[in-house]
Order: structure tokens, then C-alpha cells, then sequence
């Protein structure tokens, strides 16, 4: 089983990311779409329960926060492989993204979790982690190095 977490600024392409690689084989769990992280716990405990592969589309940008995921999917009765993906973005960037978006988020937002940003590392108990960027408008996965 896997479970993958998105790790990234508002409007740095993690929802479009999951639509054109993960759409069709992996449950989506965004607390854009469920509004509480009771119904995100809820929903993702569902998941680890059915053994089913699953994407968390948050921006995750803490350690704690990322830590609080990784230990629930540890305590699953099945072991998932954890994938994190870091979408590198600027903040500019992201609220150009933001302007061209039906549900734009606030701007403070973007800043917000730019200011809160921890890149992910592997002692957070990640089994693969990747570098997500965009390039000529198509999304770039790299393989995950300790220096950017």
C-alpha cells in the first residue's frame, strides 16, 4: 500500500499533480475539500482501515504536522510505503497561479505557509521522497537530494 503526502505552498500545482498522476489509483484527502481535520482524520483512518492507497493534498509545511500523518499511517494494520513530494515553488510564483484559480485562496495564505515551510527530511520516516517542480508547464519529479 501507499500513502503519499503532498508537502508545498498554496497554488504550487499539488492538486493538479494528483489529477494527472494519481486521479485514477488513489483516494484524494484535501482539508480544502473536507474543512476540519476531525473529517480529514476521519477519512484517512477510513482508508488505512480498507487498505487503500491514498494522496493527503494539504500544504503540510511543518515537521508536526507531517509527523502527526506519518505516525497514523504507521499505526495502519497494513504497511504503507510513506512518499512525500516537495512541490519547489516561489511565492510569486504561486499567487500568479493563485489569480488564474476558480477558488483562489488569500494571498496571506501563500505567505503564511512560505513563512511556515520545513523542508521534509527522511528522519521524519518517509520511505521515498521527491522534488516536484514545473517547467515549460509540465510537471518535473526528481528524486529527492539533501541540498537543493
Amino acid at each position: 500500500m501507499e500513502a503519499i503526502l503532498f508537502i508545498g505552498l498554496p497554488a504550487s500545482g499539488k492538486s493538479s499533480f494528483y489529477k494527472e498522476r494519481f486521479f485514477n489509483t488513489h483516494l484524494r484527502i484535501s482539508l480544502d475539500l473536507l474543512k476540519t481535520r476531525n473529517r480529514e482524520r476521519q477519512i484517512l483512518n477510513a482508508c488505512l482501515a480498507t487498505d487503500q492507497r491514498v494522496v493527503i493534498d494539504n500544504t503540510s509545511p511543518t515537521r508536526q504536522q507531517r509527523g502527526t500523518l506519518i505516525e497514523a499511517i504507521r499505526a495502519a494494520r497494513v504497511r504503507y510505503q510513506i512518499v512525500g513530494y516537495y512541490f519547489q515553488s516561489q511565492v510569486n510564483d504561486c499567487l500568479r497561479r493563485n489569480l488564474e484559480r476558480a477558488e483562489r485562496v488569500p494571498d496571506v495564505a501563500i505567505y503564511s505557509a512560505a513563512k511556515q515551510l520545513e523542508l521534509p527530511t527522511w528522519e521524519e520516516g518517509f520511505d521515498q521522497l521527491f522534488y516536484v517542480r514545473m517547467h515549460e508547464g509540465k510537471f518535473v519529479v526528481e528524486e529527492w537530494r539533501d541540498e537543493i
